[in-house]
């Protein structure tokens, strides 16, 4: 009981922080119908700002400067490459991204290096949070389950509950009558990108020391960021939310478990011998395939459920 419990809430951690990370992505597609290929390399960017501003001048002030920088970048970018292509349809959008997520990562490598950065855990988020069945729940996990949590609420409130939300959720939908209103509706687009941008840089400074701060990382994350907002239905902030715990927890359980295929399908009562499909197959530690569940399960959602989890649009 008490291996499942602490799993559980490591999974809900990672699945929060992956929150974190496709939240910007999927406001920025729900808002514009862009799908950002260059989200990631901004979560990277987050990581490192954080890292050389928590050398200057310490970890708090990195917390509301990294992503302060990171959505200029964002914005500016929207504004002057972006917006350019944006007539041109959904190609030359996705090769923009693209091509902005390699310059990125080459930038990362030639000011930082291209090994990993000693980018550490506050002091003060060092120790448990709790002890459960005598196992420690570390302080910093719980940090960044309260982060993510703030940034939900701070989204749904920000898009329901306030005048700016009305006028960005409308100028998608009813962009001339946004305009005959007064207001400009390039310039929300261009927040909306250097917003979603921001949270990107916020999830690099939470997950950054949390894990490793390297110019891979970017890479690491990427696909399972998409992963997580084609589960959870395109555009739906409910639906990623559903889908980064879900993914969280049947990847950290996967690992913890740690059983062979075999095992699993017996626990299961599922009678198989271990020539069905061939041994290798069924001794599998679940460890080993636990890398490839996410998509696994992508792909049985796209067969039963093309819209997703919570989606109201086809994937």
């Amino acid at each position: 009981m008490e291996f499942y419990t602490i799993s559980i809430l490591n999974g809900l951690s990672y699945g929060l922080l992956l929150f974190m990370l496709s939240s910007g992505l999927t406001l920025i597609f729900s808002m514009m119908g862009v799908l950002n290929f260059a989200h990631a390399s901004f979560y990277m960017l987050g990581a490192f700002f954080a890292y050389s501003v928590t050398r200057l001048i310490g970890f708090w002030p990195a917390l509301v400067i990294a992503p302060l920088l990171v959505g200029i970048i964002g914005a500016a970018f929207e504004r002057y490459c972006l917006r350019r292509v944006h007539k041109f349809g959904h190609v030359p959008e996705l090769l923009i991204t693209f091509g902005l997520s390699y310059i990125i990562v080459e930038l990362v490598q030639l000011v930082w290096g291209r090994a990993s950065v000693d980018y550490r855990i506050p002091a003060a988020l060092s120790g448990p949070l709790f002890t459960l069945y005598g196992m420690q729940f570390p302080m910093y996990r719980g940090f960044m389950m309260l982060v993510a949590l703030l940034m939900l609420l701070s989204i749904w409130l920000l898009l329901t509950r306030t005048r700016i939300g009305l006028v960005i959720q409308a100028a998608l939908t009813h962009p001339e009558a946004v305009e005959a209103l007064g207001h400009n509706v390039p310039r929300v687009f261009m927040l909306v990108f250097g917003g979603g941008a921001a949270l990107a840089g916020l999830a690099g400074v939470i997950g950054g020391n949390a894990f490793v701060t390297e110019p891979g990382m970017a890479e690491a994350v990427g696909s399972v960021i998409f992963v997580v907002v084609v589960v959870g239905g395109m555009g739906s902030l409910a639906g990623a939310f559903l889908a980064s715990l879900l993914i969280g927890i049947m990847q950290t359980l996967a690992v913890g478990i740690d059983s062979s295929l075999l095992g699993a399908a017996g626990t299961l009562g599922l009678q198989i011998t271990p020539d069905t499909f061939g041994y290798a197959l069924w001794n599998l530690r679940l460890s080993q395939v636990a890398p490839i569940l996410p998509y696994l399960f992508m792909v049985l959602i796209l067969i039963f459920r093309p819209k997703g989890l919570l989606g109201t649009r086809e994937g």
